[in-house]
């Protein structure tokens, strides 16, 4: 039989009150296309993963898993483990976060500020090794792991509320393309269904970034220039259960630039926003005028303070290699 639990704690628990992020159209290009973005990170923890950490911790305590004082770990290279931090401090847990080395300051003090923990594994070992060390912590102390890369609660969550949020915010309520670049995959896969299921026609739109318009794509790594887009570790992401899906390769000086425009436009968010939003450009070219695409504007520029995101690297010196 399951183990009783209480019910979700409600004493200044302010998450249940979260209400919809706006969803605003976007034209950088005068010439160019208006794109439909979903502001998240106007969650609270400043991005998307607020979602996914709240309806897999809130599912987990309901079922039992995870109950007052409990344990919760997660690898992840920064967002979702300052989510999770965020959601577990609210439900009275303690976290840990496995990461690779090399993560930036500014969000180990934001997951250390929430009361978390970090565990860094080396940099060589990448997220990998972050996974492979969460696995072992979770058995070591009995902690609950969300698994985001394979969870099917990842997206769930999007199914469920980020797509039915837009559904409702969108014109007419018709969506032709969504545009997500791939980490866990839980939000292309998530909106996608969502939009299918409620008979839009709707086409997927995959967005890579590589490391400059000069190499072999078939031979390109995902640039970390922009972070949470990574290659190969998503288990919910498979094209077969999203027929057409389309992949766009935007080259990192693109998306990085696109990232800075849109600061400057006044939307504080993160290189990944600028990827999103370049492949969404991309994606209503193929589509025609008339299409409604949507994309999501999944993190803020404050933890990305100490990167070239805000901090650019400065142009090498004539003659020098």
């Amino acid at each position: 039989m399951r183990a009783p639990c209480r019910p979700l704690p409600a004493d200044g628990r302010f998450l249940q009150s979260v209400g919809p992020t706006p969803l605003v159209p976007v034209k950088l290009d005068a010439e160019g296309p208006t794109i439909w973005c979903k502001l998240e990170f106007l969650n609270p923890s400043g991005s998307t993963k607020d979602r996914i950490a709240r309806y897999m911790l809130e599912k987990a305590w309901r079922l039992g898993e995870l109950c007052p004082g409990g344990k919760v770990v997660e690898a992840s290279s920064g967002s979702t483990s300052i989510a999770l931090a965020l959601a577990s401090a609210q439900m009275g847990c303690s976290f840990t976060a496995v990461m690779p080395e090399g993560v930036t300051d500014e969000r180990l003090l934001t997951i250390r500020a929430y009361g978390g923990d970090v565990l860094l594994v080396p940099r060589a070992e990448g997220i990998r090794g972050a996974i492979a060390r969460a696995e072992a912590f979770a058995k070591e102390h009995g902690a609950y792991a969300p698994r985001q890369f394979e969870n099917p609660d990842n997206a769930e969550a999007h199914r469920v509320w980020t797509g039915q949020e837009i559904l409702a915010q969108v014109p007419g309520g018709l969506v032709h393309g969504v545009v997500s670049g791939v980490g866990t995959g839980g939000t292309v896969v998530g909106l996608y269904q969502a939009f299918a299921e409620a008979g839009c026609p709707v086409t997927a739109f995959v967005a890579r970034p590589v490391a400059g318009l000069g190499c072999d794509i078939e031979c390109c790594s995902f640039s970390s220039r922009v972070p949470g887009v990574v290659d190969g570790l998503s288990r919910l992401y498979r094209e077969a259960d999203m027929p057409g899906t389309v992949e766009l390769d935007i080259s990192d000086d693109v998306a990085m630039g696109t990232a800075r425009a849109l600061i400057r436009r006044g939307f504080p968010v993160g290189p990944s926003s600028g990827l999103n939003y370049a492949a969404a450009v991309e994606a209503a070219k193929r589509l025609g005028p008339s299409a409604q695409v949507v994309t999501v504007f999944p993190d803020r520029m404050e933890r990305y303070f100490s990167t070239e995101l805000i901090q650019p690297k400065p142009a090498p010196a004539k003659g020098v290699a």
